[in-house]
């Protein structure tokens, strides 16, 4: 922001002064530096250090390859998200998770009781709705490792009902130094240049470490397996832009074709090649196919690697974005798929996200995901659910109505938690357990 600024500043001088003097003065107001110390932050501004007289140049870039971290380091998430492994890990976490219905609770006692969702959770943003606003969140700790919002609106109890989540580029956090101000339990937040207060920032770390408040970015660890996925699709798109391969070498082996007859010969092969005709031509030629070496198809098995490695740095399947898994593994039904993705890949960003979430609600409320709605059973496994629920009372005829779209029964006669047989008169007694000698156990009915 400060070297802007400076540019900006600077083209606001009479013409009569040099740039160097207008960014040495433009750093000495703003930073309050005078003299030598003004001239040399100028001259850092301008990238040039000059001594005695002398003008001399950082060389900031060399055109050969110096060892040590290359061009990988420089990947941005933009570009990353070119990969098509990159792209479907960031849709699977993003759509699903903010596909998942959010409920809110109150604590009473030992019992938990649902309550309309807060303001917070209605109309968290100005713009779009709360699925939209998941979606942005969980996309900034896929791609950057952190979300960082801004409350823009509270309520009269001081509690957040909009944040906005904020780019990349705009925050910037000092949680280094070792106490005080810009330390792990006092740290700096900056927008766009600018401190504001650490109560006014909601931040939720993907990765979080010891000493740090910012968390790891993704992006900057797997910068490598990034960029060689990356350099393995520009090659293939390179490699068949160009026309690939020639599919074979056809010459004569008794004379010498001169350039003109080659030309009407090529384009005549070129032609049977594309209709898918055979090929005819007499003893005294040879057709040759090119095959191609390992090295030159090796793009293929380059980018699979990419998608696997993708696809274990965010947990996803592997086969869902391109890679291949370590073995084979096949499922029963579809809700075998499913509930493997939440168990495995949701679950860890759901409770991240709930925790956070539920810290900006007043003591005792808390919100929860129900990842169970992920999984879409079919109408006849359902309905059986639905059943042994109302058998032992876990639920209401109105809920269950509910839940498949339908009104309530009339006068409040769905409202009724009883179970089925104590509602129906039946006696129920606890089971007997009967003793069959050594240390076997069996459960019996009533005798």
């Amino acid at each position: 922001m400060l070297v802007g600024d400076t540019w900006m500043d600077a083209r606001m001088v009479p013409a009569q002064r040099s740039w160097r003097a207008s960014a040495a003065a433009v750093w000495r107001r703003r930073l309050g530096r005078i003299g030598g110390g003004a001239r040399r932050v100028g001259g850092w501004v301008l990238g040039v250090e000059s001594r005695g007289g002398t003008e001399k140049r950082s060389i900031s870039s060399l055109p050969w390859v110096a060892g040590g971290e290359g061009p990988a380091t420089a990947v941005s998430p933009e570009r990353a998200m070119r990969l098509a492994a990159m792209w479907g890990s960031a849709r699977i976490l993003s759509t699903n998770l903010a596909s998942v219905p959010v409920r809110q609770y109150r604590s009473v006692g030992d019992a938990q009781r649902g309550m309309p969702l807060a303001s917070l959770f209605t109309k968290p943003s100005v713009q779009g709705t709360l699925h939209d606003w998941i979606q942005r969140a969980v996309m900034s700790m896929v791609l950057h490792g952190n979300a960082v919002g801004y409350i823009t609106n509270r309520d009269y109890l001081g509690y957040p009902t909009q944040i906005e989540w904020l780019p990349r580029s705009w925050v910037q956090v000092l949680d280094t130094n070792p106490s005080g101000p810009g330390s792990y339990v006092n740290p700096i937040w900056m927008i766009l240049g600018r401190q504001v207060p650490s109560e006014d920032i909601v931040h939720i770390p993907w990765i979080a470490v010891a000493g740090r408040v910012w968390g790891l970015s993704p992006m900057a660890a797997f910068a490598t397996s990034v960029s060689t996925g990356l350099s393995a699709q520009e090659y293939t798109d390179t490699w068949f832009n160009s026309g690939g391969a020639p599919p074979g070498a056809f010459k004569n082996v008794n004379q010498v074709v001169d350039q003109k007859d080659a030309q009407v010969i090529k384009d005549r092969l070129v032609a049977a090649i594309r209709t898918r005709q055979p090929i005819v031509y007499g003893k005294d030629w040879e057709f040759d196919t090119i095959q191609l070496p390992a090295s030159e198809v090796s793009f293929v098995e380059t980018m699979r690697m990419t998608a696997s490695q993708i696809a274990a740095i965010y947990g996803v399947p592997p086969e869902l974005v391109g890679g291949e898994t370590g073995g084979s593994m096949s499922y029963s039904s579809p809700q075998g798929r499913e509930i493997e993705l939440i168990q495995l890949t949701l679950l860890p960003w759901i409770s991240k996200l709930e925790e956070h979430l539920s810290a900006l609600l007043p003591r005792g409320q808390y919100v929860c995901f129900d990842a169970d709605s992920l999984v879409r059973l079919d109408p006849v496994a359902r309905w059986t659910m639905y059943e042994k629920q109302r058998l032992i009372g876990a639920t209401n005829i109105d809920e269950i109505r509910d839940k498949e779209h339908m009104a309530p029964l009339p006068d409040g006669k769905g409202q009724d938690y009883t179970p089925l047989p104590i509602a129906a008169g039946a006696s129920i007694s606890p089971p007997a357990i009967r003793n069959e000698g050594e240390g076997r156990l069996r459960v019996v009915g009533d005798q």
